[in-house]
């Protein structure tokens, strides 16, 4: 069967979705598919296109048997709204005009429509082919919440685009129980959403020592450390983790860790040396390769999301944490969906955002109990294996997918 996913990050593409699409297709070709893949160039997180990848308008390669297509972006700045809008058109046109010449039974097509709306249209609805729409974020929802859509005329397009996209897919997949409730609400039948939870690699993500060269490297050994690793921007609500700092700068032996790039670095770096905290540091985005050594290097890994962002989602950087047996402090929604799964898999502690205290007393009661740490740390791995392996998002895709052809 021939699967063509359109989605503009794919591996070595550092975009959250990446790894996660680039292990759904490799696994999909080891269940007999022939997978095929249109891209852009990587640019995330930075919105610069990496060297390598420059000056071509179409690249291809096989890639553990699936056929990767690259399709050319500028480099922008990401934080810049407008150049990110020239990007998203530039990846659209090209990857459209890629995919009329590729040969294929079943489409996959990430959301936002923003950035994937008009290969949906030629390649699904105008070609009439079966199409499972992937929905990681609600939109023009998200957006909204974040103060990225402001004006009406914005609001009303984003959400006409993504939502002729939900309306005419064969299938929409949602992450979350949120998604699904959310999207049912909007009069889209149950018969047509398919909840697939986000999933990571357990062999490439697994338990690893405390101490090691990436935490000997960046001066991490003998200090207990508070992580937070991923993407820097607005909807983390990150401010509060240096206010926590701030409350528990006399306990010199805790380290708040921040690992990644974003649009909100550079304001939580001037923060922090505003406070003159010396508990916090600041580590750049690191390869993919050293993903485990990282999340091992921590003590506590933190996820967080602003007020009214969490609701209906869930980061697919909490599954990376769980896989590495490490503890998890999420300040998120009360019964959001992350409240839930933390609470189902006992493995941390959640409390409300905008609480540096509550989280600066939740980063005590771990520090003082390491029993329950290394605790928390076995129930999330054993949970991530049992619900959230590659290899069962596979198998999902693969029994949703298989009556598509006739």
């Amino acid at each position: 069967m021939r699967i063509l996913l359109i989605t503009p990050y794919y591996a070595p593409d550092l975009g959250p979705s990446a790894p996660l699409f680039t292990m759904l297709c490799e696994e999909l070709v080891k269940l007999g598919h022939e997978v095929s893949v249109i891209a852009a160039v990587p640019h995330y997180p930075t919105g610069k296109v990496s060297a390598e990848f420059r000056g071509k308008l179409i690249q291809h390669e096989k890639r553990n048997g699936v056929n990767v297509t690259r399709v050319w972006v500028p480099s922008v700045n990401r934080a810049n709204l407008k150049q990110r809008f020239l990007t998203f058109i530039c990846y659209q046109v090209l990857a459209t005009l890629v995919g009329m010449k590729n040969h294929y039974d079943v489409l996959i097509v990430s959301n936002p429509a923003l950035e994937t709306g008009l290969p949906f249209l030629v390649l699904s609805v105008i070609r009439q082919k079966p199409v499972i729409y992937s929905i990681h974020d609600i939109y023009p929802d998200v957006g909204i919440r974040l103060g990225v859509f402001r004006h009406k005329v914005i609001i009303k397009l984003v959400e006409c685009i993504e939502y002729f996209c939900i309306n005419r897919a064969t299938y929409v997949r949602v992450l979350s129980e949120g998604f699904r409730k959310f999207l049912r609400s909007k009069g889209v039948p149950d018969s047509r959403l398919v909840l697939i939870w986000d999933w990571v690699d357990t062999n490439l993500i697994k338990p690893l020592p405390r101490i090691n060269q990436f935490s000997k490297h960046w001066g991490l050994n003998n200090s207990f450390v508070v992580m937070y690793a991923g993407n820097i921007g607005f909807s983390q609500d990150l401010e509060q983790v240096i206010e926590a700092a701030k409350l528990l700068a006399k306990h010199s032996e805790i380290l708040f860790v921040f690992v990644g790039d974003g649009a909100n670095k550079q304001n939580l770096e001037k923060m922090a040396k505003k406070k003159a905290l010396s508990n916090v540091k600041f580590i750049p985005f690191q390869p993919r390769k050293l993903l485990p050594l990282v999340l091992a290097s921590a003590d506590i890994s933190l996820i967080s999301l602003k007020k009214g962002i969490s609701n209906d989602s869930v980061p697919s950087k909490c599954f990376s944490i769980l896989a590495s047996s490490r503890p998890i402090i999420a300040s998120v929604d009360k019964g959001s969906d992350t409240w839930n799964l933390i609470n189902r898999a006992k493995c941390g502690i959640c409390v409300e955002p905008e609480t540096p205290k509550a989280l600066a007393d939740a980063v005590l009661n771990l520090y003082y109990d390491k029993n329950y740490r290394m605790q928390l740390g076995k129930n999330a791995r054993e949970y991530v294996i049992n619900h959230h392996s590659h290899i069962i998002a596979a198998q999902k895709f693969h029994k949703i997918i298989h009556p598509l052809i006739k």
